[in-house]
């Protein structure tokens, strides 16, 4: 979470990249001196548990989250039979690898969307986007929060996460650990489901959360709506959550605020299925509906 990867090994080995999705793709534009930078850097690595001190020029990512791919390639490298010669094999070690550590742009759970065009994220603050821009408040309520807990004054320890949650932030558990994120709402850009209590309105949120829930998400925002939403694209593990949305006839082309062709083209297929809310002669719009019940 929190980790828009772009380039691992910059000059040193220039021989995968790992895209903003978190998939690694191998790039063969190496000499043979970036295997030997690997294995210098490796061989570091083993015997200090500190990740090379450039690394960070070239990946926005947390220490921590840097700590655990060298600690996987150690291992994958240990247990390499040949070991890599060349930067091709290098590359197709990291692939291999890393691959099966994706991380996502952020924190999601299934339970925190509230309807099929809507969700909250957690991005961690142990990214560099985020860490220089916590409240000292809440720094000092996250750390206070600690001190509490391992007192076993749960009380105050809850009271504290009630005034960091009331801040924007939270307390999650992640991977056995506790970790400080920050909230944010997201309006998924271009759609709008049926509201909860409109028809296919319960359909449309299970569906946004199971496509959510769990997976590796990339969050492209493009501004703010008037609720303080940030309104955004949204893929997950490579899938377009909006094209999911539209093809399953579980959400209108948002026209007034979206004109991409792909979408209206979307709606059109699912409308001539006659799949989710198109099942209906003549579905309301949710704008209407809105409006409509306004109060």
């Amino acid at each position: 979470m929190g980790n828009a990867l772009r380039l691992l090994y910059g000059k040193c080995l220039e021989a995968v990249v790992i895209t903003e999705g978190g998939s690694v793709e191998p790039r063969y534009t190496t000499t043979a001196p970036g295997v030997s930078a690997l294995a210098r850097d490796l061989f570091n690595f083993e015997s200090t548990s500190l990740v090379p001190e450039d690394l960070s020029q070239h990946v926005k990512s947390s220490r921590k989250a840097q700590v655990k791919w060298y600690g996987k390639l150690l291992q994958a490298w240990k247990e390499a039979k040949p070991r890599p010669k060349t930067p091709e094999e290098v590359a197709r070690l990291i692939v291999e690898t890393l691959s099966r550590h994706r991380k996502a742009d952020v924190e999601v759970d299934g339970n925190t969307v509230p309807d099929g065009d809507g969700l909250n994220v957690y991005v961690n603050t142990d990214d560099p986007r985020e860490s220089s821009n916590i409240p000292r408040a809440v720094l000092m309520a996250a750390v206070q929060r600690s001190e509490a807990r391992a007192m076993k004054n749960y009380a105050r320890a809850d009271e504290l996460r009630r005034n960091i949650i009331q801040s924007g932030y939270q307390v999650i558990d992640f991977q056995n650990e506790q970790i400080l994120a920050r909230e944010y709402r997201i309006r998924l850009r271009g759609i709008d489901a049926p509201e909860m209590s409109m028809p296919f309105g319960e359909e449309a949120k299970q569906e946004l959360a199971k496509l959510v829930d769990g997976k590796c998400l990339r969050v492209l925002v493009y501004g703010e709506d008037q609720y303080g939403r940030c309104v955004a694209d949204i893929y997950c593990n490579g899938i377009f959550a909006q094209e999911v949305m539209l093809k399953k006839g579980l959400a209108w082309h948002y026209v007034a605020y979206d004109q991409r062709v792909e979408f209206a083209t979307w709606q059109k297929e699912a409308r001539a299925k006659r799949i989710g809310l198109w099942v209906q002669s003549n579905p309301e719009k949710p704008w209407e509906w809105r409006k409509k019940n306004k109060r």
